[in-house]
């Protein structure tokens, strides 16, 4: 287990002495300073889990150093000690943002209960906002269709044990979202869930996200950092797009998942590690490993457990029950009153292929709420938005199992309600595009449900 590390600031030597003792007993590690200025410059050069802060300091005193901290952003909890403790200067500590204050001579029982609940707290509060980033987001496993109450039944069964899980998909289908059920299914529920975009990390840097670095590790590392996997210790980290993570990071990936210890960049001994990996691509790693770009014995450890996330078109009977959905949090976001699609957007909005997937879909709608001013969000209006390309080829349309009758319809009533909003709703100018009768037009389009412009 990775130990807390405490730095303990005291001027007094004894203080020092007793206080380094009594924690190191509990298992943290210590650091100590005899002032505030050899605290803030430790404090730049290392991360430290909590700071036992003695309130009388030659110098800069406690409260001063807090007020320091705090404008460095330096968000580690504090305690602060005093032998001259009144109730003014624990109200001025807490205001400050002091997390707790132990009067001296400080007893060994008080002090690790202070400090076991300030690190509690603090690590429920990183909890806290890091599950109201992830879940915030307006994407979410919604779906009644087969393929999706199968992918929730193996999701089910993958958390309950603790082999790492590779993620596939296409862009857009979730993947991200499928890794936080796993964790929120597992054993590991109640420690980190760490995420890292292989891609999207410059090359150079990579080693330093997952394993950390110390000190002076090269140019810029001007103080200790623990990586993503010192972070994830006890939980889940999370590496998406695990296909484009650079060859020479790969070996080094692979020994981590073998020896569960991780060596952090300019440091010369290793920290182990408790950490589930779960991974994800878009690529076909059996395609990357025949091309030389992907290593088969990481690919082996990564894929024990397998889960294929199905495409959007593969489940387009749930674009429904997603679009709802989207529509209600995209009113939230962007505080619109609440709209409504009509059956015949809703139609178009399924009969589109959706190459970005359920990311695509969600943007698709949060486009119709910020563009449509009524609060009626009409086929006209979905035909204008959608993607030009989004009819131009029969793939669009085809839906397995489903009647060619309906298909055609669909192909039909599309093209229509695209006409139609070339011409901006106007009907006779639109059936003399399509070289129809008026009447021929008004007919088809109460056939297909097509709504008189206007007319919602």
């Amino acid at each position: 287990m990775v130990a807390a590390t405490i730095l303990v600031v005291d001027d007094e030597r004894n203080i020092l002495t007793s206080v380094s003792r009594a924690l190191s007993l509990e298992g943290y590690d210590v650091e100590v300073a005899g002032s505030a200025e050899i605290a803030l410059d430790k404090v730049g050069k290392q991360t430290f889990d909590a700071i036992l802060l003695d309130v009388q300091l030659p110098g800069i005193d406690g409260l001063a150093m807090l007020d320091a901290l705090r404008k460095l952003e330096i968000t580690t909890p504090v305690i602060m000690m005093s032998g001259h403790a009144t109730i003014e200067v624990a109200m001025e500590a807490t205001r400050r943002g002091a997390d707790d204050f132990i009067e001296k001579p400080i007893g060994s029982d008080r002090l690790i209960l202070s400090l076991k609940r300030s690190l509690e707290l603090r690590a429920l509060q990183e909890e806290n906002r890091e599950l109201r980033r992830r879940y915030g987001s307006s994407e979410t496993l919604l779906g009644r269709s087969p393929s999706m109450d199968r992918l929730r039944e193996q999701i089910a069964l993958a958390a309950r044990s603790n082999a790492q899980v590779l993620i596939l998909g296409e862009r857009g289908t979730g993947k991200e979202l499928v890794a936080a059920a796993i964790h929120a299914g597992s054993a590991r529920a109640a420690g980190p869930l760490e995420k890292l975009n292989c891609a999207a990390v410059p090359e150079g840097l990579i080693e330093s996200e997952l394993f950390g670095h110390e000190a002076g590790a090269f140019t810029g590392a001007t103080k200790q950092r623990r990586g993503k996997f010192e972070r994830a210790h006890g939980g889940t980290l999370f590496l998406d797009e695990v296909g484009d993570m650079p060859p020479q990071m790969q070996a080094k990936l692979l020994r981590v998942l073998q020896e569960g210890e991780v060596e952090r960049v300019g440091a010369g001994s290793t920290v182990q590690v408790d950490v589930r990996v779960v991974a994800a691509t878009n690529k076909s790693l059996d395609a990357e490993i025949e091309a030389g770009r992907f290593r088969a014995d990481l690919f082996d450890r990564l894929n024990v457990v397998p889960l294929k996330v199905p495409a959007l078109a593969e489940r387009i009977e749930d674009v429904p029950m997603l679009a709802e959905h989207f529509l209600r949090v995209a009113c939230e976001i962007h505080d619109r009153p609440g709209k409504k699609i009509t059956s015949g957007a809703m139609e178009l909005l399924e009969a589109y292929p959706y190459p970005g997937n359920v990311r695509e879909l969600r943007n698709l709608v949060e486009r119709l709420v910020i563009l449509t001013p009524d609060e009626t969000i009409t086929e006209v209006q979905a035909r204008a938005l959608l993607p030009t390309d989004s009819g131009s080829g029969s793939e669009g349309y085809f839906r397995p199992k489903t009647p060619l009758r309906e298909m055609v319809e669909a192909v039909e009533r599309n093209l229509i309600v695209r006409a139609l909003g070339f011409r901006d709703g106007h009907v006779t100018k639109t059936a003399a595009d399509l070289g129809l009768e008026r009447s021929h037009l008004y007919k088809k389009m109460r056939a297909l449900g097509i709504r008189k412009p206007g007319s919602e």
